[in-house]
């Protein structure tokens, strides 16, 4: 049978059709190397005249006086190797059909699994990937085969919730841009409406002047801060050692008038944290907490930065007094566009600062921990990989031991 007539075939009828070929091919060549050895082997042929032999076969006719007994014998052998190629012939067809039904039960047999292979995989769909395959016992190819194939589809379905999980992110993310651009917008409009719907002063227009400033300046800190989510969420570019106490210092000496002008007493804690990163993404990272920090703090509150190393990693904590936050809702705060209370409430801040940092923090393989804390205000902790480039014999002879000085 020719390749392409074969590729017709289904993979039992396949199966079937080999285990019957080989068994007619064993057959044929049992009968012919039988046939051989009944040729080669010399015939001891008893003449009983008495009548017909035990099997009930009756005996040779008996050579005339003129035959020889020799050819007498041949034409007996030859007699009995045409029986025996007859009969062994019908025995094979026998046998050959035979092999040919239990090949075919055999193949339904060892398809089975396969069957239920495919049939689980054709209930799969976009919205459904909860079937699994069932493992069979004993652990064979086929069992092996099911758990790679249930083994695919989680990973398949992890996929999918991620993926459904960034698309309604992103979605959101979105529709608050969209909310958080649109305010300043229509702020601008309305400036320029009513200022241009009479006959304007130099005062006037000057007050709309600012006004459409001011609403420009918004809008380009919300873009600022989105073109830093995107790029904190598209990973690293490059990488250079950095410390996070020498970071961390440089963002409050920036951020010491605004804490003094309201009075936060600041407490730097700053041990050297070796990280490698990006030092622009860190510096807004931190930047950020520091910022956050004191905007949502109260007059005459505090706040704590504190740096250091645990554990073969970099710990920056930054924790600070403020109003109460209820512990459930303080993972929402890393959510873009949230300033408090789960919902995008107007302040003067963006709502981009602590999504920020976390981007940063998990383009750089880090972790970040946000809880209220129970007098107010929030404690905020960034772990990140310790730097294996800057860091000297005795921070890594004791990077492990150490332990941060938390209240």
């Amino acid at each position: 049978m020719s390749r392409h007539r074969m590729a017709w075939l289904t993979a039992r009828a396949r199966l079937a059709l080999l285990q019957t070929v080989l068994v007619l091919a064993a057959g044929t060549a049992l009968t012919g190397l039988t046939y051989l050895l009944m040729r080669c082997r010399t015939f001891a042929t008893r003449l009983d005249l008495a009548g017909t032999d035990p099997s009930g076969t009756p005996p040779p006719p008996m050579p005339a006086p003129a035959e020889d007994l020799r050819a007498f014998a041949d034409r007996v052998q030859a007699e009995t190797l045409s029986a025996l190629l007859t009969r062994a012939g019908l025995a094979l067809v026998v046998v050959t059909g035979l092999a040919a039904v239990l090949a075919w039960l055999v193949a339904g047999r060892v398809l089975r699994p396969i069957r239920v292979i495919s049939a689980t995989a054709r209930r799969l769909s976009a919205e459904n990937l909860t079937k699994r395959v069932p493992v069979t016992t004993p652990a064979d190819e086929l069992s092996a085969l099911a758990g790679t194939i249930n083994g695919m589809l989680d990973r398949i379905q992890r996929g999918v919730a991620e993926r459904d999980r960034v698309l309604d992110s992103q979605r959101l993310f979105t529709a608050n841009a969209a909310h958080e651009l649109r305010t300043p917008l229509t702020t601008a409009r309305t400036a320029i409406d009513v200022t241009l719907d009479g006959d304007p002063d130099r005062a006037e227009l000057l007050a709309m002047a600012g006004d459409v400033r001011d609403a420009v300046e918004h809008m380009q800190r919300i873009l600022d801060g989105l073109l830093l989510l995107a790029r904190s969420q598209a990973g690293l570019t490059a990488r250079e050692p950095a410390d996070l106490a020498t970071i961390a210092a440089a963002a409050l000496d920036a951020a010491a008038a605004r804490a003094a002008a309201v009075g936060i007493a600041v407490h730097p804690r700053l041990r050297p944290a070796p990280v490698t990163g990006e030092p622009v993404l860190l510096e807004r990272m931190i930047g950020n907490l520091v910022d956050n920090a004191i905007r949502h703090n109260e007059a005459g509150g505090h706040l704590t930065v504190d740096t250091g190393t645990a554990g073969g990693h970099a710990v920056l904590r930054i924790f600070n007094s403020g109003r109460q936050i209820p512990p459930e809702e303080a993972e929402w705060l890393l959510e873009p566009f949230v300033h408090g209370q789960g919902t995008r409430v107007r302040t003067d801040g963006l709502g981009l600062g602590l999504s920020i940092v976390r981007a940063v923090t998990l383009a750089h393989r880090g972790r970040i921990a946000v809880t209220a804390r129970t007098g107010g205000g929030l404690d905020v902790t960034v772990d990140l990989p310790q730097s294996p480039v800057i860091t000297d014999a005795r921070s890594r002879a004791t990077g492990s031991l150490q332990e941060m000085a938390l209240p």
